[in-house]
């Protein structure tokens, strides 16, 4: 056991090297011996590590790994070592607040919630519901999710809901649904303890997912390390691991993948088995890849031809491998056609399915896979798809409503759709739950604009007053983590129940209360004239989520409350066909294709267009994964004379997101307390900046100023992280937020925006 280890200074701990089996390690930190522990799991990554929080006098006092959960054998990051702190924040919001004479004042439930209905039967009635539009999280959990979905696809049966996963996630989703015909990952993370080889593209896994980066650590300090290829415009602490680096210029991902995917198929490091009984697309692939011979891509991406060999080699002679995708694809140039060629790489070699091979498409959010998979944003439930009348005719059956009040006549209406039908004034009430797009969304100059806009009603739900509260008409206090129970799902299928270990302050009430008294003010109705809403409770509401699951590929239908209590989290699909969870999907290789069960019917990689129903079923996979193929396209913005250099965002290992929570717990804001602009040596000699110098970036859209960090990045590009907003500056400070940088502009297929590049200038500066 590890008592109190300081993870600032020794971010993934000792080693524990191993093969095969990962050993326990219980990482605590307590500020006072606890009275009892309470079941949970951390929420500051995707990872989803058990852990149990430690309860004195009705206070939060620490945390601990759970030896026993599946996930992290015990383990805790920095982020969930010191993150809880932020519960115990004195500026915790503990009223309601309503916008009068501009100011936000302090207000009852009954006004607060009165005020958000009245407003919202007055839109139905003047503009139908389609006025009203709903931005919510990857940080809830199932029961609020799927309570929300129900309540607007069902109640309201408004087409505008969408999480900020549309920025983080929605191409992990787009990449395997393309491929597989649904959303899910096909394996496990411990199929990180036995394999032979990993990908990480674009996956800064060290810094984002700290105890998973630990498993890799722990392999290669063991018997049988693996081989690592590592792609990132970054020397990472993922990139200083390698094996094999590739750092390619920005926008440069799918040229790379198809210079790969040419050499696995050129040195014959493919299974024409696999792909003759399994897949479609190949001829279509090896054409499209043909012409990038690693000459071709070192032109391109500046990728030596001898590193891009060196990678496919090891990719195309290691007999098992793990593919990781993270935001240095989901958020940049031709975003799901790149994921998509990383699952080509495994496919080729007909890895997966089996111990050893997986493909995580990786989330960024501890829930945004439930977010996709309960339909609270632009998904519907239990993937289904949206086109297929018979799917839609399963939700109305189930929720006993007309098939015709579920919004299907159209694609869902993604994020970055939602916030331009906001600024065109055709929503008039924006929803926004646990999320801060004042600081998260690109091109932040314009999101204020659209908040500020006197047409729109902001309700803002959350446990501070962000920078997004601060514009909001109405504010919810919302409880915390570890102040309600709920249920949530990690990037590899793991379901975790988080228990209810204190009260939230004041009158801050849980998001699934708030839904359910809005749900219940505004009487919705099935078509017996019986209450929409069923449940009463979370576990009520997970019960009713499991119903809507079962029989699709996110089943959790074998599961409960009383078996997520009873030790480790559960991988999905839990039923009768896997009672103890499944480690992977597709062990036989049948993929989920098929026309009458797939969650979409494709689309066209370059435009974005949707496969017809009618096209897919003359074309029906029937069970084969698909090779889609991609060329490479120019990125839309380029650097020129004015702005001559690349910009792109990421994050560090102290903080989550916009630092609602982390920058309120003092370890992590101490240690990393301000922005910076990372700079290429070369880059910094020709501007005449040295370290710590302040240096303002400046775009065709605005202006960002942090200072200088030098080295560990390539020659013609300027990276900042993201996290840092207003909050915490003095009122005349300049901009800090890397997004007043960035373009508004999306992949056409996740429609997730492009963070990744832009074109800026910098200059050295004393303000």
């Amino acid at each position: 056991m590890t008592e109190n280890r300081d993870s600032i200074l020794d971010i993934w701990g000792p080693r524990t090297p191993y093969f095969g089996e990962w050993p326990e390690r219980v990482d605590v930190r307590t500020t006072e011996e606890p009275d009892h522990w309470v079941q949970s799991a951390c929420v500051l990554c995707s990872n989803g590590c058990g852990c149990d929080i430690g309860v004195k006098d009705g206070r939060m006092v620490g945390v601990r790994g759970r030896a026993v959960d599946r996930v992290n054998h015990g383990r805790l990051g920095p982020k969930g070592l010191h993150g809880w702190e932020a519960n115990n924040s004195p500026d915790r919001l503990t009223t309601p607040l309503i916008r009068r004479n501009g100011q936000l004042v302090p207000a009852t439930w009954d006004e607060a919630m009165g005020l958000l209905v009245a407003k919202s039967k007055e839109l139905i009635e003047q503009h139908t519901s389609s006025s009203i539009g709903f931005y919510t999280s990857g940080q809830l959990f199932i029961e609020d999710y799927y309570t929300l979905g129900v309540l607007g696809k069902a109640g309201l049966g408004t087409p505008h809901m969408d999480g900020n996963t549309r920025l983080c996630t929605a191409t992990a989703g787009a990449a395997l649904k393309i491929s597989f015909g649904t959303d899910g990952q096909a394996g496990s993370y411990a199929d990180l303890d036995t394999t032979e080889a990993v990908l990480l593209v674009g996956h800064n896994m060290a810094s984002q997912q700290t105890v998973l980066w630990t498993r890799i650590l722990d392999r290669l300090a063991g018997p049988t390390p693996p081989r690592l290829v590592v792609i990132d415009p970054r020397r990472t602490f993922t990139a200083e691991q390698a094996t094999v680096h590739l750092a390619p210029r920005a926008g440069t991902n799918v040229a790379v993948l198809n210079g790969l995917l040419r050499l696995l198929i050129e040195n014959g490091h493919v299974d024409y088995d696999f792909i003759e009984n399994h897949t479609v697309g190949f001829e279509e692939l090896v054409k499209t890849v043909g012409k990038w011979t690693p000459e071709r891509v070192e032109a391109l991406t500046g990728v030596p031809a001898g590193q891009l060999q060196a990678a496919a080699q090891i990719l195309g002679t290691c007999r098992t491998l793990v593919s990781t995708v993270l935001q240095g694809v989901y958020q940049s140039m031709q975003a799901t056609a790149a994921a998509v060629q990383v699952n080509n790489i495994n496919l080729l070699r007909g890895l997966i399915g089996s111990e050893g091979n997986a493909i995580l498409q990786m989330n960024g959010q501890p829930t945004s896979q439930n977010t996709r998979e309960c339909g609270a944003d632009g998904d519907l439930p239990g993937f289904r798809n949206w086109d297929n009348p018979a799917h839609i005719d399963e939700l109305a059956r189930l929720w006993n409503v007309h098939p015709d009040k579920i919004p299907h006549w159209a694609p869902p209406t993604h994020a970055m759709q939602i916030w331009r039908y906001c600024e065109t004034g055709s929503i008039k009430l924006l929803w926004i739950q646990a999320t801060n797009p004042v600081v998260s969304m690109p091109e932040l100059g314009r999101i204020r604009k659209i908040l500020e806009q006197k047409g729109l009603l902001v309700v803002v739900q959350d446990a501070f007053l962000t920078e997004t509260a601060q514009l909001a008409d109405i504010v919810l206090p919302a409880a915390l983590w570890g102040e309600k129970t709920g249920t949530f799902t990690n990037t590899d299928r793991t379901v975790h129940i988080s228990h209810k270990a204190v009260e939230p302050p004041g009158q801050a009430r849980a998001d699934f209360d708030i839904f359910l008294d809005y749900a219940r003010r505004m009487d919705f109705r099935d078509q017996d004239g019986a209450p929409l809403i069923k449940w009463d409770t979370p576990e009520e509401a997970f019960e009713a989520w499991k119903a809507c699951s079962k029989g699709r590929p996110c089943d959790y239908s074998g599961l409960s409350y009383a078996r997520l209590s009873a030790g480790s989290g559960i991988q999905w699909p839990c039923n009768e066909e896997h009672p103890n969870g499944a480690a992977h999907l597709y062990p036989d290789h049948q993929f989920n294709t098929h026309a009458d069960y797939c969650e979409s019917y494709g689309y066209d990689l370059v435009t974005g267009a949707e496969t017809s129903p009618e096209a897919y079923k003359a074309n029906d996979p029937n069970g084969r994964a698909r090779l889609l193929a991609a060329d490479y396209e120019v990125p839309h913005e380029q650097p020129d004379a004015d702005f001559p250099l690349w910009f792109t965002t990421g994050r560090v290992v102290y903080h989550f997101h916009t630092r609602t929570k982390t920058g309120r717990a003092r370890a992590l804001q101490q240690a990393a307390p301000e922005a910076f602009v990372q700079l290429a040596a070369e880059d910094a000699a020709r501007y005449g900046i040295a370290e710590s110098d302040l240096v303002e970036v400046a775009s065709r859209r605005g202006r960002a100023t942090a200072p200088a960090r030098i080295g560990g990045i390539e020659p013609g590009l300027v990276f900042m992280p993201f996290h840092y907003g207003a909050w915490g500056q003095a009122a005349d400070a300049p901009a800090r937020a890397a997004n007043e940088l960035t373009l508004t502009e999306w992949d056409p297929v996740s429609k997730q925006p492009h963070f990744k590049y832009a074109a800026v200038r910098i200059r050295k500066t004393n303000a």
